[in-house]
């Protein structure tokens, strides 16, 4: 099996919440070795005996599993066979604001600042990894939501009574949805309109970016 290949298969068995993991690389042929570590250069790979190591993690200080995947592909493009297993592999600490109150309950003590009279918001979830950007997108679909480019969150609207947006109840549940799920993240109401009066339209148009959300 190809060594990107024998990276997926390792990745697919790992933790849902895995932050690092650590590799072992054992090449039969030691006339490769020293091109393999080349060519993994990026990763930092150390020696241990005839074999090489490597880390990868989800953030910061290591390689990532994207780009292990890459650098594993130049492996296989050369033809350098060999066998990954995997060593150990650490979880992800949830944060302790996160364990003490899920989505859900921040949106609850966010609506709990508003005026009474509040008629439209604009919102944001931050998600606290990328990895959780597609099921996050499932679960906020009935938001509508908008990706924040370059960021793991999502902007969305919220109308009270009437106009555009979805409503406050609506959005409970979606967030309830990603506490169900252990998606960690954080909520902010960016900006918030009251006492709104629609005549022929769906609601006030904010500019974001010269965009109108």
């Amino acid at each position: 099996m190809r060594l990107a290949d024998q990276w997926r298969q390792v990745r697919s068995g790992l933790p849902e919440d895995w932050a690092d993991a650590k590799l072992t690389l054992t090449l039969p042929r030691s006339d490769q070795r020293a091109r393999a570590a080349a060519l993994l250069a990026s990763a930092g790979p150390g020696r241990m005996g005839d074999d090489l190591r490597v880390s990868v993690g989800r953030s910061g200080g290591a390689v990532g599993p994207d780009q292990l995947g890459k650098l594993l592909r130049k492996l296989d493009a050369e033809r350098i066979r060999g066998t990954l297993t995997l060593v150990s592999a650490g979880e992800r600490p949830v944060p302790a604001a996160v364990a003490r109150t899920g989505l859900a309950d921040a949106w609850a003590r966010a609506l709990a600042t508003l005026p009474a009279d509040w008629s439209d918001l604009y919102c944001q979830v931050s998600l606290a990894s990328s990895d959780h950007l597609d099921r996050g997108a499932l679960l906020l679909a009935p938001l509508n939501p908008a990706r924040v480019p370059g960021r793991s969150a999502f902007r969305f609207r919220v109308a009270h009574s009437f106009g555009y947006g979805t409503s406050a109840e609506m959005a409970a549940r979606c967030f309830a949805r990603l506490d169900e799920d252990r998606i960690p993240g954080g909520l902010e109401i960016l900006r918030v309109l009251s006492d709104t009066h629609n005549v022929d339209t769906q609601g006030p148009v904010w500019r974001v970016g010269g965009k109108a959300v």
